[in-house]
């Protein structure tokens, strides 16, 4: 079992945003988790890798608890974070030294992995927003995390460059084998990337529904197998007050 997230409670002032939360996530899995807006889900996800420390519970990758940020868990913001001051390899590469062989030919492989090549010693400015954000990706996955934890990272795009980037991701899990954990709003981008998907409903934020997605890759939105787990999804919504449901899910 590679990641255990058990959230008792977590309140901001008197508002509690999430209660009674546990997951187990198997090693390899690609959990995605979607919500409407005000469940926690962007909030659960900082827990998981260690950047809010204040809430009643645990979670642990491989038996060790988090209690920080590490090199266990890898994140992708909603926003690149680039640094506009260095090339692309010197961004994947932060604080290593291009200089090693080692780290040289390690950063090349992430620029391959990502469809980046070429554009090695291109700037942020010279790239688009899809670009860029797979050069977040490679630099999340430069120490090779064991869960690469991921806040709506494709939310800013238009949906041409979307769909590209979820193939890209696909790709990178396929390849590194790492387990995933994605938040996003879009029901469509939820079942299309995932093994496993977890519903939260809001106020405060629980779990309404974990379902198994068991359809093969590559995947197709319009097989009917795809479109029954997005009815179901959908019927899931509309057994909680929060039914509709129309921010970025294509409804």
């Amino acid at each position: 079992m590679t990641v255990s997230i058990h959230v008792n409670e977590k309140a901001f002032g008197r508002a509690v945003v999430l209660d009674d939360i546990h997951f187990d996530i198997q090693k390899g899995e690609f959990l995605t988790i979607i919500g409407p807006s005000g469940c926690g889900k962007s909030t659960l996800l900082k827990i998981a890798a260690g950047l809010d420390t204040e809430y009643s519970g645990s979670v642990e990758i491989n038996g060790r608890e988090v209690t920080r940020p590490g090199i266990s868990q890898g994140f992708i913001f909603q926003e690149h974070r680039l640094f506009p001051w260095l090339t692309v390899e010197q961004n994947i590469a932060a604080d290593l030294n291009l200089r090693d062989p080692n780290v040289k030919k390690t950063v090349q492989e992430l620029i391959d992995i990502v469809r980046l090549t070429g554009n090695e010693k291109a700037y942020p400015a010279e790239l688009s927003g899809g670009m860029s954000q797979r050069v977040a990706i490679a630099r999340a996955l430069l120490r090779e995390p064991e869960v690469l934890l991921l806040d709506e990272p494709f939310g800013a795009l238009d949906a041409f460059t979307r769909k590209h980037l979820q193939d890209v991701l696909i790709d990178i899990w396929q390849k590194k084998k790492i387990t995933m954990i994605l938040v996003t709003h879009d029901i469509d981008e939820s079942i299309y990337l995932g093994t496993q998907l977890a519903i939260l409903r809001a106020n405060p934020g629980r779990l309404q529904k974990w379902l198994p997605i068991e359809l093969l890759f590559p995947r197709n939105r319009t097989d009917t197998s795809f479109q029954y787990l997005r009815q179901k999804v959908l019927e899931e919504f509309e057994k909680t007050e929060h039914s509709v449901y129309a921010e970025g899910a294509g409804i």
